[in-house]
């Protein structure tokens, strides 16, 4: 599936309709180009800051739930504002960057955009917001009660210590103990050891 522009007037279908009007005000102030595209494993989303030939680019996966993919689209309009209000002089997810985020969240809170469980999840953290919501683990827990599309998958902290799981590759690994925040995990074919967050997604094996 090739990437598909998503033009502003069906952007409803990404997101929670109450968002959409906020949400089209950025893109349309910015003259943000927006980009649906496939699932992409390392990332969820991705901005990139505009040129002489090109708006500013922000690409959304088109697989998440209209949550994940509204906190997503936040997160990339933060680094856009970051950008537009420092330049390329500070890091990516530093302090400037989480205020800007934490400001534009805050915008869309106050919309009364998500529900009880995802809100309480995102204030959890405001104070001190994490580079990428997949790295909060509560609040990935939390969206993944909204994906439809996930059946047959487990987290890999649901599987039993000792137990077999695949990957979308067809490989297959035997979970072990946990290290701090991972679990380590043995490849059965190769008995190579792997490191796996526990709320990556796996497939129950036998």
């Amino acid at each position: 599936m090739p990437k598909k522009e998503a033009p502003l007037e069906y952007l409803s279908r990404w997101i929670p309709g109450p968002a959409a009007p906020l949400i089209l005000e950025y893109l349309n102030h910015y003259q943000v180009h927006l980009t649906i595209t496939r699932e992409r494993k390392s990332v969820l989303g991705d901005y990139r800051h505009a040129t002489r030939a090109q708006n500013h680019r922000i690409s959304v996966n088109g697989n998440l739930n209209h949550y994940s993919f509204l906190i997503t689209l936040i997160h990339e309009l933060a680094h856009l504002v970051t950008f537009m209000e420092f330049g390329n002089g500070v890091q990516s997810h530093g302090k400037e960057w989480k205020g800007i985020y934490r400001k534009v969240l805050e915008e869309f809170i106050r919309l009364s955009v998500f529900p009880g469980d995802i809100l309480a999840a995102l204030k959890k953290n405001l104070h001190d917001l994490p580079a990428s919501s997949c790295a909060d683990e509560g609040l990935m827990r939390v969206l993944r009660r909204y994906d439809t599309d996930n059946a047959g998958l487990l987290l890999v902290e649901q599987i039993p210590e000792g137990g077999r799981f695949s990957l979308e590759d067809q490989r297959v690994f035997r979970k072990g103990k946990k290290l701090r925040k991972r679990y380590q995990c043995v490849e059965v074919a190769t008995g190579k050891l792997y490191l796996f967050s526990p709320i990556y997604e796996v497939k129950p094996a036998s």
